[in-house]
């Protein structure tokens, strides 16, 4: 057996051998450039194992290479063990925290170097004043530019231009201008600054004429001044002149197939209409960039409706494309493209691209999670929204708006207000485009106390100026009843827009007040506010609501004639609601016939309603039957076909209907009715957790019934006849009538003087119609009543609707 030992005893580990300081420096040098902070940490680790002592000049090499690989803590740990320091270290590390976005701690560096009484030079100031640029801190900002100017250096091109770039960052553009026009020898940068300066705060006319100065003036026009440029010309609306005068200025200067001023030339054009002139650009660029493919992609996503399907379509050829030549997509291009989907409705294909999105890893910015959710919301696919809302991490206030507004797009408006109580709870800053999805949801759920609530607390936030936000007040106070509070918004707001004088003509004529909606539309045109589909959609409810037969045939028809809109089914469906209404069955299904719209169900509908209320039972059986064939899963055409068939004694069709019903699976749609009284919500239905209260609403119920027989001498109506109140009985109140317990609960719970607002989401009744003139004649109080159909305003025994239920 050997006596060697197999066990080998560990090696002391000593001081690594010293390397030649230019060694050093390379290897750090090599870091900073590679931005691999692996490698500059073991050089570091290296360097203080052999024992090694920098001087300044290495350490500045050190914290250099810490701050360029995007560790600012461990650089300024190294800074405080420095022994010695010179100008270059505070600049160094001041300028490593500008750069990972630390610009407060940068100007604090810049304070602290001050006090330690450090000889500063131009690159401190530039520094300083870079990071009060973009913390925006125009004092500190001021307090530099003073100690330029003491200094000496102030006419000196390096520090006038961070001065410019400075002022600018914080919208000071009369400083810039004051700064460029003080310079001794302003260069490029400077022309090219104040160039950029007038660009970033809008003022696109202001910019080109700097470039024509700076063409005069013998500067070489290079791509950044010439990219700008064209920029600001991307928001020039009608100055295609102006377009093209840049476009020839750019070839004469030999940088048409330059990439950064031809992807800038190509998205001025994209974004003004010019997709022509766009595709001509992107043919002659050789080799186009993802940047390139963005613009083309964006230019043709921004297509609106009016444009052929084919055109919207080729966004998303360009993205195949770009896939095709095995070109990365950027967040850019997948937020473009999602939005070209949503434009042509290719949901299946916005799936495939939500699969390239988490392939590209880029699943968590806020920008295409904001697209994302826009794009499931409109396929109805509220949950899959939810779900990308959810994954999104950072949320700003614009993907908040998407998912409130996906709830309200999609009827969701429980979820939308209770998703903004959660968003006020951030106390984030809101915008009017949120408000006024919010304010939908209220007015589409009838709730005029909740409504007011967020009135309030926006017009604390300034909103009240935005005409957008009015326009939805006017609309929530339409539809919650509060025509006085419409009319207070229009007249407050400072800038009327077609939709403000649409959403207030549609007030005036769903509450029937056809003569003031008519007169406004007057007036309306003689401020030279040219109407839409959606005013000649109120003015002809307000004919119809109003019965104004002849003025009602003269607007339809000034459509075509004097505004060049073409009438759709709706504008027909109100014709024929005005004719149905004045009891011309025969004109209406005439013009039916040849409106063009003979396919749509909702002309036939309005004609069913007319034939219900006229007694026209044959010809309401023959468009009952029709609709059936229409509409084989409606349940509203075969309730009313079952009850005309009843009438006329035709059980055994009536049967027969009610038959096809249940083999086609069609069940009736649950009546609900809700009361807003405070803050609370008490809703009227099937299984409601308001049953305890039943009894008590039927005593009222029977209160007002012996009023009736009292003050009226005659008996009430049969639906609330007391020999009737079975359980069975009970039911159909419940299921069918459920305004009545609904006004009968506001009557015992509301001052006498305060309106009684019932929402329901079925047509309110004939019977109940008649009730509930009786209830407001006997009671006197005033009752307001929105059904699916039209508001209900019985006021001491008449209703607003004229009787036409």
């Amino acid at each position: 057996m050997s006596s060697r030992s197999t066990d080998r005893a560990p090696r002391a580990r000593g001081p690594s051998p010293p390397l030649q300081p230019s060694t050093y420096k390379e290897l750090l040098r090599l870091s900073t450039t590679t931005r691999s902070l692996v490698l500059g940490k073991l050089v570091h680790s290296y360097m203080i194992r052999a024992s090694y002592r920098p001087g300044v000049f290495m350490h500045n090499i050190l914290v250099n290479m810490y701050c360029w690989c995007g560790d600012p803590t461990t650089a300024r740990q190294v800074f405080d063990r420095m022994p010695v320091r010179d100008a270059a270290t505070w600049n160094i590390l001041a300028a490593g925290y500008s750069r990972v976005g630390y610009c407060g701690r940068a100007l604090d560096v810049f304070r602290e170097a001050r006090s330690a009484g450090v000889g500063l030079d131009r690159f401190s100031y530039a520094g300083s004043l870079s990071a009060s640029g973009d913390c925006g801190d125009v004092r500190t900002g001021r307090v530099v530019h003073g100690m330029v100017v003491v200094s000496g250096l102030s006419r000196r091109a390096f520090l006038t231009n961070s001065l410019m770039d400075m002022y600018s960052k914080c919208g000071m553009i009369n400083e810039v201008r004051l700064v460029f026009d003080h310079a001794e020898e302003p260069d490029e940068v400077s022309w090219n600054s104040l160039l950029s300066a007038y660009v970033s705060v809008g003022w696109p006319e202001v910019a080109v004429n700097i470039l024509v100065w700076m063409h005069r003036s013998g500067v070489k026009l290079n791509s950044f001044a010439l990219g700008s440029i064209l920029k600001a010309c991307s928001g020039m609306k009608d100055s295609d002149d102006v377009r093209r005068m840049m476009h020839g200025c750019v070839t004469k200067v030999g940088l048409d197939l330059d990439l950064f001023v031809g992807s800038a030339m190509l998205d001025m054009y994209a974004k003004n209409g010019g997709l022509e002139e766009a595709i001509k650009i992107f043919e002659c660029i050789p080799n186009p960039s993802v940047v390139v493919f963005n613009a083309m992609i964006a230019g043709f996503s921004r297509l609106g409706t009016k444009s052929s399907r084919k055109d919207r379509f080729k966004a998303l050829s360009l993205f195949r494309e770009m896939l095709r030549r095995q070109m990365k997509p950027s967040k850019f291009t997948f937020k473009s493209v999602l939005e070209a989907c949503m434009s042509v409705r290719a949901f299946r294909c916005g799936r495939q691209i939500h699969a390239h999105v988490i392939i590209n890893n880029l699943q968590d910015d806020e920008f295409i999670g904001s697209a994302l959710i826009s794009l499931y919301s409109t396929s109805n696919l509220t949950m899959e929204s939810l779900i990308c809302f959810q994954m999104t991490p950072k949320r700003e206030i614009f993907t908040w708006t998407s998912m409130i507004s996906a709830f309200t797009q999609n009827e969701q408006y429980e979820m939308a207000l209770s998703l903004f109580k959660e968003l006020l709870g951030l106390r984030r800053k809101l915008d009017q485009v949120i408000i006024s999805s919010v304010i939908t949801a209220c007015s589409r759920m009838g709730m005029l106390r909740i409504g007011e609530q967020i009135h309030g607390y926006a017009t604390k936030l300034g909103h009240d100026r935005f005409t957008v936000y009015c326009n939805s007040l006017i609309d929530m106070y339409t539809k919650t009843g509060d025509v006085g509070a419409s009319i207070r918004i229009f007249q407050d707001t400072g800038s009327l827009d077609v939709f403000s004088w649409s959403a207030m003509i549609s007030s005036y004529a769903l509450h029937g007040n056809a003569g003031d909606a008519l007169g406004l539309f007057e007036k309306m045109k003689e401020c030279r506010v040219v109407p839409d589909h959606v005013t000649f959609l109120a003015v002809l409810t307000a004919c119809s609501h109003g019965g104004l037969v002849d003025e009602g045939f003269r607007y339809y028809e000034s459509m075509s004639s004097e505004y060049d809109i073409v009438p759709n089914s709706r504008h027909c469906a109100c014709i024929v609601d005005l004719l149905g209404r004045t009891g011309r069955m025969v004109d209406a299904e005439g013009f039916i016939l040849s409106s063009g719209f003979a396919n749509d169900p909702i002309l036939w509908h309005v004609l069913l309603r007319a034939c219900l209320f006229y007694g026209d039972t044959e010809r309401g059986i023959r468009v009952g039957e029709r609709l059936m064939v229409m509409e084989p899963f409606s349940a509203t055409s075969y309730m009313l076909l079952y009850n005309m068939y009843l009438d006329v004694g035709k059980v055994s069709s009536a049967m027969r209907t009610r038959g096809l019903m249940r083999e086609r699976g069609v069940n009736k749609e649950t009546g609900v009715s809700w009361i807003e009284i405070g803050a609370s919500f008490h809703s009227f239905v099937t299984n409601s957790s308001y049953r305890h209260h039943i009894d008590f609403i039927y005593e009222k119920l029977q209160e007002m019934m012996l009023h009736i027989k009292q003050k009226m001498g005659k008996a009430g109506p049969r639906i609330l006849e007391l020999e009737y109140q079975s359980e069975k009985w009970r039911e159909n109140l419940m299921n069918s009538h459920g305004e009545l317990l609904a006004v009968a609960f506001g009557m015992s719970k509301l001052p006498e003087s305060v309106l009684i607002r019932v929402m329901k989401n079925q047509r309110v009744c004939g019977d109940c119609h008649n009730t509930l003139k009786l209830f407001s004649e006997v009671e006197r109080r005033e009752i307001l009543v929105r059904d699916s159909v039209r508001f209900h305003h019985f006021s001491w025994g008449s209703c607003s609707c004229g009787d036409y239920w």
